[in-house]
């Protein structure tokens, strides 16, 4: 036992320093506009089912970590451990112009440890919030003079969480998670001149920010028959404000005859360390689904977010209210089946809507996807089971209408599931 908990505090530590160094995981002009791409408290089996989670428990023998509702963490009977990675590879579209691009990360950590089993049960992990990585050229005219307008960011937000779920009764759960969010947000944006001889601008914008935020939920499970159930669930997350130190910087430079950026001349405005707080959205999630234990499960999830509250130092980011919808589902052709590995395979497959904070030119920008994947399971000895989680979304967000840029999305995930009795003690006669 003391081996496995070496090898997972080691695994914290290099997702820990993963988290910290990395810098560009995602390439998107679209993580321009707030925190960036948010990344969803979700693991691989549920973005399988189009991301429905808010009412999902334990649909099979195997113990899933569902962070999204902290609630569901009373459907854990064994010591659980979840570690994955993730890559997407994209495709960004406008008027004839195509450019594509692939990065990978590691991308989560959890695990859940029963106090009382399937009542009473703690989870701890590590996981990316959001993720922040574009850089693009807008060409205009200042005063008959060509401008080129250059944008850059990167960085992103990481969320540590500890939680809680405790069961009340048979069929009622609620619980909850308290989170760190950590990371760096830095942007840069210039104006520069076709002639050499001309003073440039550069804006300089970072955000490290470093605070405490909440999120909770509630499921309550209806019987419809045998081993059948209907179970309602709500999850949330407050309008926390976290701490952030800001710099800001606005700078004047010259470009020598070959193109390349001299150093700054001039700081015309600056801000070093300064304090500020960075205010996140009101969520809420509802979802409802119905399912076969070891058989089959199907389920929807609506969610909303209060964005446009959203702001930094009291700035508001100009964020407008998102919306969205997942339908889905899984299905085990016979989990108690003798013989035949693919009577054991959990096959996966949804599709998800968001009308997303993003609003641009007049225009709302939209994000949809289909998603699938596969639940295999591996050898397992008397005390453990083994999973490896499997899953692909194929969406866009955005289109081309007016010039707009449309971004084409593969993401891949893959999750490593370990259910295992730790810290039990065994007894012999």
């Amino acid at each position: 036992m003391y081996k496995k908990i070496s090898y997972i505090a080691a695994i914290v530590l290099l997702l820990a320093g993963v988290s910290a160094d990395a810098q560009i995981t995602t390439q998107s002009p679209y993580s321009r506009f707030g925190v960036g791409n948010v990344k969803g408290a979700l693991l691989p089996q549920f973005r399988a089912m189009g991301g429905i989670s808010t009412a999902i428990g334990k649909p099979t023998g195997y113990s899933n970590i569902n962070m999204q509702n902290p609630a569901s963490y009373t459907g854990i009977g064994l010591t659980t451990v979840d570690i994955g990675a993730s890559g997407s590879i994209t495709t960004l579209k406008r008027s004839g112009e195509q450019e594509k691009s692939f990065n990978s990360t590691l991308s989560h950590l959890a695990l859940a440890f029963p106090l009382v089993q399937e009542r009473s049960v703690l989870s701890f992990g590590l996981q990316p919030y959001s993720e922040l990585g574009y850089e693009y050229m807008v060409q205009g005219t200042l005063d008959t003079n060509t401008v080129n307008y250059l944008y850059s960011g990167e960085g992103g937000l990481t969320k540590a969480y500890i939680g809680f779920g405790q069961k009340i009764g048979q069929n009622f759960s609620v619980g909850a998670n308290l989170e760190y969010l950590f990371g760096n947000l830095q942007e840069s944006a210039a104006m520069e001149f076709q002639s050499f001889s001309a003073i440039n601008n550069r804006r300089f914008n970072k955000n490290s920010v470093g605070g405490i935020a909440f999120s909770y939920g509630a499921q309550y499970r209806i019987p419809t028959g045998t081993r059948k159930s209907l179970t309602l669930g709500y999850s949330g997350s407050s309008s926390s404000s976290v701490n952030s130190r800001k710099t800001y910087l606005l700078t004047q430079y010259l470009k020598n005859a070959l193109g390349e950026d001299l150093a700054a001349f001039d700081t015309l405005s600056m801000i070093d360390n300064g304090s500020a707080k960075l205010k996140l959205p009101l969520v809420h999630n509802f979802g409802i689904a119905f399912q076969s234990d070891n058989k089959w499960l199907f389920g929807a999830d609506y969610r909303m977010g209060k964005w446009s509250d959203v702001s930094i130092g009291g700035e508001s980011l100009g964020l407008e209210d998102s919306w969205g919808f997942s339908a889905g589902g899984q299905f085990v052709p016979d989990a108690k089946a003798l013989s035949g590995y693919f009577n054991y395979v959990e096959y996966r497959l949804g599709v998800t809507y968001d009308k997303t904070y993003i609003r641009t030119g007049g225009q709302d920008i939209k994000q949809m996807a289909v998603t699938f994947g596969l639940g295999l399971p591996l050898a397992f000895s008397r005390n453990a089971l083994y999973k490896v989680n499997l899953s692909t979304e194929i969406g866009k967000r955005g289109n081309m209408t007016n010039g707009f840029i449309q971004e084409n999305y593969v993401n891949f995930h893959i999750g490593f599931t370990l259910n295992d009795t730790w810290f039990r003690r065994w007894k012999f006669d």
